[in-house]
């Protein structure tokens, strides 16, 4: 059993993807011991969440670490930096400084959880007081359960349970100030651990979207709650607008809890804006949703969860694969958002359908594929959210879109950007084209072409396959599949 800690003893918070100091329940708790606060990030050998990470969110994590560590200052602290296994990182540092308490918020992948489970035993059995908070998620997997104690295997049922059994945090506290102990320990630079990208900086223009960091996500939430959440639910599926939070990356760090986005929706809701606040609800449970299956199908980023899809023929096509990464499909509204995301990191939530689909049952190229692009690429990479999202599309997971669901991108484009203008914000080779072609330039007379300066194979790539081939092909598989 843990010992009664000294008064002058440290407490340790272990942080992660909780990089913020607002409704930060572990901070607060090391907070009101009265005693004085280590605060370290641990770069683990692979990465808390399923593996390295991405490049471009490595480069968040970057700006994210600094952030924190100035508002850290501000409050009489820092934040220190090491590398390594953290059981080994976490006992040298109780050494060095005497903690005798040790804090952290919670995480749900199997790997953080076996490591998080033998830290906590470890340090038990050496007298020293570990406890861990909830923070990442709103519910915690174990506790919501369908009537039969099972895992939800689709998302409608755990949404109403969890809309349910939500409650408003007040308390969401920031802590005024945290002394460090004397002896705190040297740290790591944070400029070695070589997070952001250089010859090239292919990253440059990030910042010009973004301001990672807890005051950013916070901007991010007040301008969406005061300007957009009244036109979210007419407004979240057209690209070129404005409409949607942008918050996916700063969730992803945790430099804003789930619990202040839901928090900021409540005080927003009235006659006028309630459907909007619920759409837009619907969406940040999702991540919630998404969180729970990984949580009890840990596999989840590498496996069908249907397994009927064990036997699907994918094609292993690596020229196209190469051209869906790069936004050289020959379809426009797919260009555009594989093109939004190589340049800022990011892209927009229908587009994202769009795009996976196009790969998934135009190309036939495994989902598999296009969950390790997007988890590279994306500001915003979740593990749960990313790996069930693209299992949706594919029609493999517990709560899918069937497989013979395909998106025509064409029709896509025409309804939700129907001026072509977020096409000709990313593929500006086909600015010069009427609305009515900008969706199909494959479709346009000669004489348009000409006009618009677009030739077909040579500045615009000409289609990779025909839309009614690559549907008649997909439903010929899924249907070999079923069978």
């Amino acid at each position: 059993m843990p010992s009664i800690p000294d008064p002058e003893s440290p407490a340790i918070v272990w942080f992660r993807r909780d990089l913020r100091l607002c409704d930060n329940l572990a901070l607060l708790a090391a907070v009101r011991t009265g005693r004085p606060v280590v605060c370290i990030y641990i770069r683990e050998p692979s990465d808390e969440f399923a593996g390295a990470l991405g490049a471009a969110q490595a480069c968040w994590l970057h700006h994210s670490l600094h952030a924190l560590d100035q508002s850290l200052a501000q409050s009489g602290n820092r934040l220190l930096l090491r590398t390594g296994n953290p059981l080994a990182t976490i006992t040298e540092l109780t050494t060095l400084t005497g903690a005798a308490s040790v804090f952290w918020n919670r995480r749900y992948d199997a790997d953080g959880v076996r490591t998080d489970t033998a830290v906590k035993a470890a340090l038990t059995e050496r007298g020293i007081e570990a406890k861990s908070f909830t923070g990442f998620l709103m519910h915690e997997p174990l506790r919501l359960l369908t009537g039969q104690n099972r895992r939800y295997q689709v998302y409608t049922p755990f949404w109403r349970a969890f809309e349910a059994q939500v409650r408003i945090q007040d308390d969401l506290l920031v802590p005024s100030s945290m002394a460090p102990p004397e002896n705190l320990p040297g740290s790591e630079s944070l400029t070695c651990w070589n997070l952001l990208p250089s010859n090239p900086n292919w990253a440059r223009g990030f910042e010009v979207h973004w301001q990672p960091g807890e005051a950013g996500a916070q901007a991010r939430l007040d301008a969406f709650a005061e300007d957009s959440i009244d036109r979210y639910r007419n407004g979240r599926d057209y690209p070129a607008d404005m409409s949607t939070s942008r918050l996916s990356p700063h969730l992803a760090m945790g430099e804003i809890s789930p619990h202040r986005v839901w928090n900021a929706t409540s005080a927003v809701f009235n006659e006028r804006t309630a459907e909007d606040v619920v759409q837009f609800r619907r969406q940040l449970v999702w991540r919630e949703f998404s969180w729970h299956l990984l949580f009890h199908c840990p596999d989840m980023a590498t496996a069908n969860l249907n397994s009927r899809f064990d036997s699907f023929a994918w094609r292993g096509d690596s020229d196209n694969l190469s051209a869906w990464q790069r936004g050289m499909t020959g379809y426009p509204i797919v260009d555009a958002g594989m093109r939004e995301l190589w340049q800022t990191g990011w892209m927009h939530n229908r587009v994202r359908m769009v795009a996976a689909s196009f790969l998934i049952k135009h190309l036939l190229i495994d989902w598999r594929q296009g969950e390790r692009w997007f988890r590279n690429t994306l500001l915003d990479a979740d593990q749960a959210n990313n790996a069930a999202s693209w299992q949706w599309v594919a029609g493999s997971g517990a709560d899918a879109a069937p497989f013979f669901r395909i998106f025509n991108p064409i029709k896509q484009g025409e309804t939700f950007d129907p001026s072509g203008t977020y096409v000709k914000r990313y593929c500006p080779e086909l600015a010069g084209l009427p609305d009515r072609y900008v969706h199909r330039p494959f479709d346009a007379p000669d004489a348009v072409l000409t006009d618009a300066g677009v030739v077909l194979g040579h500045n615009y790539p000409k289609p990779l396959v025909s839309h009614p081939f690559a549907r008649q092909r997909a439903l010929a598989a899924y249907r070999a599949t079923a069978q």
